[in-house]
């Protein structure tokens, strides 16, 4: 069987100064560090004695968190901006209220291509590096997968994982929290591919 587990990063500095992530580029608390090697153990019990390939986004948040658990692995991380969180244009690094009060919710014909502000990442524009990146790692040999990315774009990548066409992915969402794992699996012989589960968080505690 074919599994991915993605883990959304743990706590990291714009959570604590509740400030607007995108691509604004802040490193991982001590507690966040701290969440970060309970998912790495939590990992270690799902996979067992397998070692998995590790891929994340290059934000220092996702980053430090995928370092973090590719230690427990004693392997290595492969970064890339393609997992990045939604770009948030000039709303990166600025307080969540500031954000709150000019967003504008996309239109229901329209749901691809709105941008909530000025610079701003499109949904279709986010989609279609991730989709990208999922369709590498589903076609990679290595049977265990980890990757390790962000609240907003964990949903497209479970989309792409399940086969929703681009077109239709401006409607979904799965929520997340900070350092929950989310197992995708695909069986051997129909290849059907399911969510074992969506989210787990009781190793945190």
């Amino acid at each position: 069987m074919k599994s991915i587990y993605v883990v959304t990063h743990t706590e990291s500095h714009h959570h604590v100064e509740a400030r607007v992530g995108g691509w604004y580029d802040t490193a991982l608390t001590p507690f966040g560090k701290q969440q970060a090697h309970q998912v790495a153990a939590e990992l270690q019990e799902l996979i067992n004695q397998a070692t998995p390939k590790i891929t994340a986004s290059d934000l220092l948040r996702a980053s430090e968190t995928a370092e973090i658990v590719a230690q427990a692995f004693g392997t290595t991380v492969a970064a890339t901006q393609d997992l990045r969180e939604v770009g948030c244009g000039i709303a990166e690094g600025k307080p969540d209220a500031w954000l709150q009060e000019r967003l504008v919710p996309a239109p229901d014909d329209n749901r691809l291509d709105h941008r909530i502000v000025e610079g701003a990442e499109t949904r279709r524009e986010c989609l279609t590096r991730i989709y990208r990146r999922v369709d590498e790692l589903i076609a990679d040999s290595n049977s265990i997968h980890i990757i390790v990315t962000h609240g907003f774009a964990l949903t497209f990548v479970i989309a792409r994982w399940i086969g929703l066409p681009l077109e239709a992915a401006g409607w979904v969402n799965f929520a997340s929290t900070p350092g929950g794992i989310t197992q995708l699996n695909q069986e051997d012989f129909w290849r059907n591919r399911g969510i074992g589960f969506l989210n787990r968080t009781s190793h945190l505690g």
